[in-house]
């Protein structure tokens, strides 16, 4: 069963969100835009503003959502199946301290800065 805390609305592109040209975000009811900050293998990362803590990032796969933890990549809420959590941990590992920075942004809020997506 997926984890979904806040009903979505759908999805929307925009061409410039908060000044980052090209970032893709979904529109939901919590607020008017969510940035995804990457995405890869059909797993997609995005990160609210002004979110509860811990520091934290929502991975969606195939309809299923894992809220993971920045410091340690454990899951705090929701499931995603295990190969997608491996690589969603992987990458953490690779972009911890940009996930920090953008965690800390989102926070105050100013914009996210899209992380590249593992190879």
């Amino acid at each position: 069963m997926s984890f979904v805390p806040h009903s979505w609305a759908g999805f929307a592109t925009a061409p410039v969100v908060g000044g980052v040209s090209g970032v893709v975000v979904r529109t939901c009811s919590y607020g008017p835009f969510v940035p995804r900050l990457s995405e890869f293998y059909g797993i997609a990362m995005y990160m609210y503003w002004v979110d509860h803590p811990p520091p934290h990032f929502h991975a969606f796969y195939s309809g299923d959502e894992a809220v993971i933890a920045i410091d340690d990549g454990s899951v705090i809420a929701g499931s995603i199946p295990t190969t997608a959590l491996r690589l969603v941990r992987e990458w953490l590992g690779l972009h911890r301290s940009e996930l920090e920075e953008n965690w800390y942004r989102a926070s105050r809020p100013e914009s996210l800065v899209a992380i590249e997506p593992l190879r």
